[in-house]
């Protein structure tokens, strides 16, 4: 690849969409491409160099989405090693909750163009789960592609592609691919052009680091093979990293999730499941709950084939988690509104009795 001639096409390089800042241009700007426990690693379109957080981005009351992330492009001060002082605007982000009881956000990638969700035609293919990644896709800023992968140890994959395109909205593309062959994962480099930004999710040994190291031509991610009896995989990828590839792209490569917990800001009334929403809307009654009721278009659709029992069956569990993450969200806002008011409270009547200090 030739070198960046310009501050734009060297910041294009690592997936830099639009003009420069107006202030002070392109030289203290570069990109998270990976997060160590000892820092940060970023790009400048140029270098990879190691830099470390603001004071500020540490603080324990800092949520994870206002701390640096990979995808991000944040401004730097100079220094040894520099240090990230700002992040600039996102164009997208995608996240989920993370695990545990606690409310916390985890950010997947930031300023991203397409979210592969990467799914093996083998004992790892799975519907259900495909909808839920679509489901964090929806609100994300960027767009989503099933890639199902294996397709050269699965046989007639016909039957899988139909079910999976029956299950996505129009919008997302779905693409079968061998990710060993070249030739086979070309159809993906429509989506991994210069300057864009595509992040693979997925459970392990789907097939996601043999997929990236295909389409960066070189063996560079570690790969294992899954197990014979589920088809699961073990973690070969530990934590994401933003890779540069030669059609020009950024591809970000994330671990396998056990988990896709939900964030509570989803919307489960978009383009996904549109089919649902219109149903429930021509029933007889507008507060249907579509168990028995006379004139429940849901259950007719239902029993005549239209509308998959399987699929109804997912889009009632994420609907019922939903509205529990949305229940849990609002409870911690309200308790640390709450802890707010306290400690005013307390500080003004300590003020008080012993005097402002």
């Amino acid at each position: 690849m030739a070198e960046p001639s310009t501050p734009l096409d060297r910041l294009a390089r690592i997936g830099w969409q639009g003009s420069l800042p107006a202030d002070d241009g392109a030289a203290t700007i570069a990109r998270v491409i990976a997060q160590h426990r000892a820092g940060y690693e970023l790009h400048d379109g140029a270098a990879a160099f190691n830099a470390q957080p603001a004071p500020r981005f540490l603080k324990p009351d800092v949520g994870p989405e206002d701390r640096p992330a990979v995808g991000d492009f944040v401004r730097i001060a100079a220094g040894k090693p520099p240090v990230i002082e700002a992040i600039l605007p996102r164009r997208s982000l995608l996240e989920r909750a993370a695990a545990g009881e606690r409310h916390r956000r985890q950010i997947i990638a930031a300023n991203i163009d397409t979210v592969m969700i990467v799914c093996g035609l083998d004992g790892d293919f799975n519907p259900a789960r495909i909808e839920r990644y679509l489901l964090l896709v929806e609100g994300s800023g960027a767009r989503a592609c099933v890639v199902l992968t294996k397709a050269d140890v699965a046989g007639e994959c016909d039957e899988a592609l139909e079910i999976v395109r029956e299950r996505v909205p129009a919008s997302a593309e779905v693409i079968a691919v061998n990710a060993k062959s070249p030739a086979s994962v070309a159809p993906l480099l429509a989506l991994l052009g210069p300057g864009t930004s595509s992040v693979l999710v997925g459970s392990s040994g789907a097939g996601k680091s043999t997929l990236t190291n295909t389409l960066l031509g070189e063996a560079r991610q570690a790969t294992r093979d899954v197990r014979a009896n589920d088809s699961r995989g073990r973690h070969t990828t530990t934590s994401r990293a933003l890779i540069l590839l030669p059609s020009g792209g950024c591809l970000i490569d994330t671990p396998g999730m056990r988990e896709i917990k939900l964030t509570g800001e989803e919307v489960i009334d978009g383009e996904q499941y549109a089919d649902i929403d219109a149903l429930a809307e021509a029933c007889r009654f507008g507060d249907c709950s579509h168990q028995s009721e006379p004139g429940c278009a849901v259950r007719t659709a239902l029993d005549d084939g239209r509308l998959d029992p399987e699929r109804w069956h997912n889009y009632r569990k994420l609907r019922d988690e939903l509205a529990a993450a949305a229940d849990s969200l609002e409870a911690q806002m309200r308790r640390k509104s709450e802890s707010r008011v306290l400690t005013k409270a307390l500080n003004k009547r300590l003020g008080e009795k012993y005097g402002q200090r």
